[in-house]
C-alpha cells in the first residue's frame, strides 16, 4: 500500500470511527482525499447523515414523542423503527378507545405485548359485566319490598323514614314519628311534613282497604318509596304509611345503567345493550329490520390525519345516522368502526333506498380533508318465521355489507384497503 493510500485510509477510518463512536461533531473534508477516494468519502457522509437521523429519531421515540416526523424513506437504518412508530401510534389510539369503553380492540402484531393487552381488555370486559350486575342490584334495591315489623316501627323515631298513621274514615293523622308524641294530631299538624313531604295529600287520600302496597311518588327531583297497609291503631281502623327518600338510589341506578349500556365515545347504545335488545327481539319473535354499518377507512384517517380527526369522523357519521332516523330506532356501536341500526317492522327495500341516499350525501357533501364513506348491509328478521340466531343474522348482514364495500372500494381505493 502506497503512502497516498495510507493517508486516505487513515482519514476515512477516523471519520468512520467518529460516526460510530463520536463525537457527534465529526466531519470530513472531501478535498483532503485524493480523487479515487471521493466517492467513498461521500458514501460515508451519507452514512453519517443516516446515523444522525437514526439517533435523533430514536431519542424522540424513547421519550414517548410519537408526534415526531418519520425519517427520510430512503434511510434504511430506520425502516423497522418506522413500522414500530406506526404500530405505537395505532396502539395509542386503541388504548384510547379502550379507555372510552370499547373493549372490542384486539392486537396481534406486537408479540408478547399483544397477549398482555388482549388479556387487559378481557379483564375490563369482565368489569363491565360486574358493573351490569351492580346496576341490577341497585335497581332491585329501589324496587325492593321489605316487611316492616314492630321492631322497625319502634326504631323509626330515630331514623330518617316517615311513619304516618291515618284514620281510614276521618283522614285524621293519628301518629307521625316526626312529631315526637302519639296523641291525635289536629288538622294543622306537621308544618314540617308539609314542607318536607309535599305529597302529603296523596297519603291522606289513600283509600285501598285490605291492601298492602309499595308505591313511589316524586316531587320535582325528589323520589320517595311509600309502603302502605291497613292496621288497627288504638282501636281505630287506620292506614300506616312508611315513606323513604330514595332519590340517591334512583340517581345511582340511572348512572350505573347509563354507563353499562352507552358507548363512551359517541353517546349511543353500546354492544352490551345491542346484544340484550336483540335477544329480546328474537325471544319475543318480533318483526324487525337490522342494518349493519361499517365506517369506511377509519384506520386510513387515523394514520394519515391523526386520531382526533378519526374521532371526528366517527362522531360526524353517528350524528348523520341519528338525524336521519327516529329517536325510537335503536342505534348501537358494536365495534371500533362497526354499528348496527335496528328498526321495527319488515322494511328492507325502504331502508336500503334511504341508506343509499344517506351514503350519497355523506360521500359527496363532506368538506373534510379526506373522503367520507360507509358500507351497509340490511337484513329482515321475520318474527315467528325467523330461524336464525343473532350471530347468523349479523353474519348475513355482514356479507351483504361487503358487497357494498367492494363498490365503495372501486370509487375510493385509497380509503378502503
Amino acid at each position: 500500500m502506497t503512502h497516498m493510500d495510507n493517508k486516505n485510509c487513515e482519514l476515512l477510518f477516523a471519520y468512520l470511527k467518529n460516526i460510530l463512536y463520536g463525537p457527534r461533531t465529526a466531519s470530513l473534508d472531501i478535498d483532503q482525499l485524493d480523487e479515487p477516494y471521493h466517492e467513498l468519502g461521500r458514501d460515508l457522509q451519507y452514512l453519517h447523515h443516516a446515523v444522525e437521523e437514526l439517533l435523533s429519531y430514536t431519542s424522540e421515540l424513547s421519550k414517548g414523542n410519537l408526534s415526531v416526523a418519520f425519517p427520510d424513506k430512503h434511510n434504511f437504518l430506520c425502516e423497522n423503527l418506522n413500522q414500530l412508530h406506526e404500530n405505537l401510534n395505532h396502539l395509542t389510539w386503541q388504548a384510547q378507545q379502550v379507555a372510552k369503553g370499547d373493549y372490542s380492540q384486539h392486537i396481534s402484531y406486537l408479540g408478547e405485548f399483544s397477549t398482555a393487552f388482549n388479556d387487559l381488555t378481557v379483564q375490563l370486559k369482565q368489569r363491565e359485566e360486574q358493573l351490569k350486575e351492580d346496576t341490577s342490584r341497585a335497581k332491585s334495591h329501589t324496587e325492593m319490598i321489605e316487611d316492616y315489623n314492630e321492631l322497625l316501627v319502634a326504631m323509626l323515631s330515630k331514623r330518617n323514614e316517615w311513619l304516618i298513621v291515618v284514620d281510614i274514615d276521618t283522614k285524621e293523622i293519628l301518629y307521625c314519628n316526626k312529631d315526637g308524641h302519639c296523641d291525635p294530631i289536629d288538622s294543622s299538624f306537621c308544618a314540617t311534613c308539609k314542607k318536607r313531604l309535599p305529597f302529603q295529600d296523596d297519603i291522606l287520600n289513600w283509600n285501598k282497604r285490605d291492601e298492602y302496597k309499595v308505591w313511589e311518588i316524586n316531587d320535582c327531583d325528589t323520589y320517595y318509596r311509600v309502603t302502605s297497609f291497613p292496621i288497627e291503631w288504638k282501636e281505630r281502623y287506620s292506614y300506616v304509611h312508611i315513606a323513604v327518600d330514595i332519590t340517591d338510589e334512583k340517581r345511582m341506578a340511572h348512572t350505573l345503567t347509563s354507563k353499562a349500556y352507552h358507548d363512551a365515545g359517541t353517546g349511543i347504545k353500546n354492544r352490551l345493550f345491542f346484544k340484550e335488545y336483540m335477544e329480546k327481539i328474537l325471544n319475543e319473535q318480533r318483526d324487525a329490520t337490522l342494518c349493519y354499518l361499517d365506517l369506511d377507512g377509519l384506520k386510513y384517517v387515523n394514520d394519515t390525519f391523526g386520531h382526533s380527526q378519526g374521532d371526528a369522523y366517527i362522531q360526524n357519521f353517528v350524528e348523520l345516522i341519528r338525524s336521519c332516523f327516529r329517536n325510537g330506532d335503536t342505534f348501537a356501536r358494536i365495534g371500533g368502526d362497526e354499528f348496527c341500526l335496528v328498526l321495527t317492522g319488515l322494511m328492507k327495500d325502504l331502508i336500503d333506498k334511504k341508506l343509499a341516499a344517506i351514503l350519497d350525501s355523506f360521500q359527496s357533501e363532506s368538506d373534510s380533508e379526506y373522503q367520507c364513506s360507509f358500507s351497509y348491509g340490511t337484513v329482515e328478521i321475520a318474527g315467528k318465521d325467523n330461524e336464525l340466531t343473532l350471530d347468523e343474522i349479523i353474519q348475513k348482514a355482514d356479507s351483504i355489507m361487503y358487497k357494498c364495500k367492494r363498490k365503495n372500494k372501486v370509487k375510493y381505493p385509497e380509503l378502503i384497503r
